[in-house]
């Protein structure tokens, strides 16, 4: 992979890290606009996602969720044994405060893995009143030195997300001197100002990006002096797949792709790729080959006419602009191939349909059973259930989180079950097998 420019960022970098790669459990982050998104990023390998609810997001423009599909997309992440993160990073105001723990209660009671977070105000609020769950400080909060990090960890925060402007070098000594664990963006678009510091929305067109509501007026053309308009503060995308290497041998904890305003596709694509690169460090590759066609897909995804490894290797210059365009190019005729289908959890079924006792149905996963009674069955006075039919109706998992493909069935062959009564048992019996699974991540005040 490309070694880091600039000899004195190596150096520090190099003197912090030393020869063997920090201790580290490295989570593979993706982000989640939207339900298919959420379904494209777990499918596709993530360990955790992010997402926004329909108030307090700094993607205010997303999908986002409600308060019903959130709850039900963090039962889905814990089936897999993943995580999902909400971010309520924006600035609060005052008149909102009252409104923030009634807001943030039905999640954390489902088992919400933690919260991102801007505003201060918010961080002790949450301390106080949800004390196991854990805090995260956004990009927007930017965090740059082990001083705002120890501050941080004051208010009861235990991972940043430092601003995207930090060196390598500079991450590595704010997380050996805060203690804390790290977060940061490796694939996606770039802000051309300072992290949580712009204002330039704001000014220009009364759209706060503290408050999720960024009109992107950096990808606007301007003309300097009198010259010809260009985009002259147009950032390239970030991709740091040439660096990821370095990246793990420093101990970074959360590897974080930008994107909750993007689609599905890009989200299959993105975390593939950088789930099997990662993959292949954790396996021992420590020297990471990056081949020319992952690269080319990344780049043709959903880029802004070209890629940068960011300020991890410099600290700033022109050719991390784009100056000529500031549309997303994509390879939207290809798309469908990047979605994979939604990932279910696979279930073991049984089934007993016989004369003179109630209908079973078991359900087995992860160690995890469930058994129900229905109905007695008739004595068939036409045809009666055979097999295959009995089987054709377990397995009509619909719109669940679940599959079951090969039943087990145990039938006399002289029965008759209304069909009804076949599905409403299987119904209920994925949904208590749901709540038993999800159980150990619920909490209460």
């Amino acid at each position: 992979m490309t070694d880091l420019s600039g000899k004195t960022n190596n150096d520090k970098y190099e003197k912090a890290v030393g020869k063997d790669s920090l201790v580290c459990d490295y989570e593979l982050l993706s982000p989640a606009g939207n339900m298919d998104c959420l379904y494209a990023a777990i499918s596709s390998g993530a360990d955790a996602v992010y997402a926004g609810a329909d108030r307090f997001s700094a993607r205010a423009y997303a999908g986002n969720f409600d308060e019903e599909s959130l709850i039900k997309a963090i039962d889905y992440v814990h089936l897999f044994g993943k995580k999902l993160y909400l971010t309520l990073n924006t600035l609060i105001k005052e008149r909102e405060f009252k409104d923030i723990c009634s807001f943030i209660r039905p999640f954390y009671e489902e088992g919400l893995d933690g919260v991102i977070i801007q505003d201060t105000g918010v961080a002790a609020l949450l301390r106080e009143n949800f004390p196991s769950l854990k805090l995260h400080a956004s990009t927007q909060m930017s965090v740059c030195t082990s001083y705002g990090a120890r501050l941080a960890a004051s208010l009861g925060i235990e991972r940043i997300v430092p601003a995207r402007e930090l060196s390598l070098a500079e991450i590595v000594e704010l997380k050996e001197e805060s203690g804390l664990e790290v977060e940061c963006f490796i694939h996606g678009a770039m802000c051309y100002s300072y992290s949580g510091q712009c204002l330039m929305s704001s000014f220009l067109g009364g759209r706060s990006a503290n408050r999720g509501r960024c009109a992107g007026p950096c990808r606007l053309p301007y003309a300097c002096l009198g010259e010809k308009e260009a985009n002259l503060l147009s950032m390239k995308d970030m991709c740091t797949l040439d660096i990821l290497d370095r990246l793990m041998d420093a101990g970074i904890d959360s590897f974080k792709i930008e994107g909750r305003m993007k689609p599905p596709e890009y989200v299959a694509n993105v975390t593939s790729i950088y789930r099997k690169y990662m993959d292949l460090y954790i396996s021992g590759d420590r020297d990471l080959k990056v081949l020319p066609e992952d690269r080319k897909r990344l780049e043709g995804f959903y880029s802004r006419g070209g890629i940068s490894p960011g300020y991890y290797c410099k600290k700033n210059g022109p050719d991390m602009i784009n100056k000529n365009s500031t549309g997303y190019k994509s390879l939207r005729e290809e798309k469908e191939s990047f979605v994979p289908k939604r990932l279910k959890k696979d279930v073991r079924a049984f089934c007993l349909i016989r004369q003179g006792e109630p209908v079973r149905l078991r359900l087995e996963t992860d160690g995890v059973t469930v058994s129900l009674e229905g109905v007695e069955p008739e004595k068939a006075k036409t045809r009666a259930l055979s097999s295959d039919d009995i089987k054709k109706q377990v397995i009509k998992t619909g719109d669940s989180d679940f599959n079951i493909d090969s039943p087990e069935i145990d039938t006399d062959g002289e029965s008759f079950v209304p069909v009804s009564a076949l599905n409403s048992l299987r119904r209920q019996g994925l949904m208590m097998l749901n709540e038993r699974l999800n159980s150990g991540y619920k909490r209460s005040l």
